[in-house]
């Protein structure tokens, strides 16, 4: 088994973001076949991540799955259950269970664990993680940049320009 890992914050991490590392590798060690844990925003962005071999690429990979498997399940629960939140999304592998479960307004908590994992006790965990800290865990959505208006040349002071006519 390759040794235990954290993987470095990205830059969009906040402060809060980096307390919560022990928490990720807690549960990592609490749960007995648990390989990773990564919190994400519901985009796609590591928030924070630890796991038993877990480099910022496998993280960024796992974070980019979990981001996808949640937006299915939004969209399940607007078409099926009246506009129902995702609770948990799980993924069974031959060898591997993923959990996805949403950890705050924006915020996601992707597990990996072996199969041989008690998946109830994996659950449970992570349901008392979010809910002991989910005011920690809000990741506030990302807002479009705006464009400065297009410069007027008339506003400016210089001369207009000429007026093209067409024969």
């Amino acid at each position: 088994m390759a040794p235990d890992t954290h993987t470095a914050h990205t830059d969009t991490c906040t402060d809060r973001a980096a307390d919560l590392d022990w928490l990720l590798a807690g549960l990592v060690r609490r749960v007995p076949h648990t390989r990773s844990a990564v919190l994400l925003s519901c985009d796609g962005l590591v928030r924070s991540a630890y796991g038993h071999g877990l480099d910022q690429e496998g993280a960024d990979h796992m974070a980019a799955l979990a981001s996808g498997l949640h937006s299915l399940g939004r969209s399940a629960g607007l078409t099926f259950d009246d506009g129902g939140d995702v609770r948990q999304v799980v993924v069974e592998l031959t060898s591997a269970l993923l959990f996805v479960t949403t950890a705050g307004s924006g915020t996601c908590l992707a597990v990996l664990a072996d199969s041989a994992t008690d998946a109830a006790v994996l659950g449970y965990e992570m349901a008392m993680l979010v809910k002991s800290v989910r005011p920690y865990l809000v990741t506030a959505p990302r807002h479009a940049a705006v464009r400065p208006p297009a410069p007027q040349a008339a506003a400016a002071g210089a001369a207009p320009e000429p007026a093209v006519t067409r024969r």
